[in-house]
């Protein structure tokens, strides 16, 4: 698998999806996206390879040499989504609704 790119050293990586095997994956850090990949899921540990997990991870020459999945952080990235998705959803009243 290719280069990811990035500097060596901590990030959070959020899997943004699955797919025939490849995981599409955003890094983070200091809560600013700097950069995404491609990978084999097989190389992200078994329990988040789903969209929306949430990792910490720690780069090395380009390649992924530690990653952990963080299950609370995943969940709370998740309610926050929803959070927001409702808030949004909700329409102001229209003059018939009275």
């Amino acid at each position: 698998m290719s280069d990811i790119g990035l500097p060596d050293g901590e990030y959070t990586a959020v899997v943004d999806g699955v797919e025939d095997g490849l995981a599409t994956v955003f890094f983070e850090r200091d809560g600013e996206e700097v950069g995404n990949a491609v990978l084999e899921a097989a190389r992200l540990p078994s329990d988040a390879r789903h969209a929306d997990a949430v990792l910490a991870v720690t780069l090395s020459g380009g390649r992924i040499e530690a990653a952990s999945y963080e299950p609370e952080e995943t969940t709370t990235r998740a309610e926050a989504a929803q959070d927001r998705f409702d808030r949004l959803s909700r329409r102001p009243p229209s003059d018939e609704d009275g």
